[in-house]
């Protein structure tokens, strides 16, 4: 371990993300930016409450002859089934559920959404990525050696949402995003931003060999003009609520007969083992400790807790052997071919085009874009 390293006294950020920032009483800027967050985005008192009334009122109103009065990403996770729970149950919402096939879902996965739905009676619309064209954009962010490989599926999410809502004239898409379990964003260094088309159009152009001709994708333009001109708005429902993990488990377990799925995320096989194997092993990334400081901030483990956590092994060892297996043939990758994916210099998001700079130069435009994305102004 190099003799420069800290860990924050207060979460359990560290310097293996190079940017971290600590005062002089040793607390990281992270943690610092949660407790920020919190107060500005977390509407649990009286007046936040009668926010959500008003906001549920409207959302009834406005669609009041439509099918559906909003529309809820689901993964078979813990967060968008939260959500959908929510919205049906303590709401009365009419929600449309929609969830994204990448090719990735694990049988648990499948089974949480099929089963959590059929329970609320909330209709499902999937779309299936093409195959073919997924499998060569994933290879193209694991060739160009960025510690984000994961841009290409939570881009389409994003994309496939607004779309829908489009189509079906919905106004308000409802996200699991949340900031109780997720005030910590991943450190720039750890993962960029996966609403960059620029940036996803030049990696897949570098390394892909196949055309995005069917790829759910949303630029800068489409943004602006589905968010000013259409008025979609993205409501981070759970923000509403006291959102405790652990609670909110045993909640859908009870009632909707979920069944937990191990780590963060981990419904997706590619995602678990892009989390367990490749980050650490290629980048000397835990996310754990993104998900599990931002756990400590918000009183639901303690730091000891956290750190006994990171102790646990992020794989077991006949899992992870099934799992490399899998993922390689499945990617159409020789074990060599992998291993040299793995062995390649470790490249940074700045290192292919990008709207980063544009964005460093007018942080405040983009602040004011999402902030009357999510209804926030």
């Amino acid at each position: 371990m190099s003799e420069h390293y800290q860990i924050c006294k207060r979460c359990i950020m560290d310097t293996s993300d190079p940017d971290i920032v600590f005062d002089e009483s040793g607390l990281c800027n992270h943690c610092k930016r949660y407790f920020e967050k919190e107060k500005r985005e977390l509407y649990l008192d009286d007046a936040g409450q009668q926010r959500l009334e008003k906001l549920v009122a409207t959302m009834k109103a406005k669609a009041r002859d439509a099918e559906y009065d909003c529309i809820i990403g689901v993964s078979g996770g813990v967060d968008s089934t939260m959500v959908a729970y929510l919205a049906k149950k303590k709401l009365g919402l009419r929600p449309l559920a929609v969830h994204l096939d990448n090719g990735w879902n694990s049988e648990l996965a499948v089974n949480n959404v099929e089963r959590a739905l059929k329970m609320l009676d909330i209709d499902l619309y999937t779309y299936v990525l093409d195959w073919e064209e997924f499998r060569d954009l994933q290879l193209s962010f694991l060739k160009a050696s960025v510690t984000n490989c994961e841009i290409p599926t939570d881009h389409a999410i994003n994309a496939l949402l607004y779309r829908i809502a489009s189509e079906k004239k919905i106004s308000y898409i409802l996200s699991g995003s949340n900031v109780l379990s997720e005030g910590i964003y991943l450190p720039p260094t750890w993962g960029y931003d996966a609403k960059d088309w620029k940036h996803i159009k030049a990696v897949h152009k570098r390394f892909g060999s196949i055309k995005l001709n069917t790829f759910p994708h949303i630029n800068a333009g489409m943004f602006l003009y589905l968010t000013f001109i259409k008025g979609i708005k993205f409501i981070p429902l759970l923000n509403y609520f006291e959102y405790v993990k652990d609670e909110a488990k045993g909640l859908l377990e009870r009632e909707l007969g979920w069944r937990d799925y191990g780590g963060k995320h981990y419904e997706s096989i590619y995602t678990r083992f892009y989390q367990a194997y490749i980050l650490p092993r290629k980048f000397n990334i835990d996310k754990r400790r993104v998900h599990l400081s931002t756990l400590i901030c918000s009183k639901q483990i303690t730091r000891e807790q956290a750190l006994e956590a990171l102790e646990e092994e992020l794989y077991e060892p006949d899992k992870l052997v099934e799992d490399r297996e899998f993922v390689i043939k499945k990617l159409g990758l020789t074990d060599d071919e992998f291993n040299g994916i793995m062995s390649q210099p470790i490249k940074s998001y700045r290192d292919y085009p990008s709207n980063y700079l544009f964005l460093k130069k007018w942080p405040f435009l983009l602040k004011w874009a999402r902030n009357i994305a999510t209804g926030r102004t």
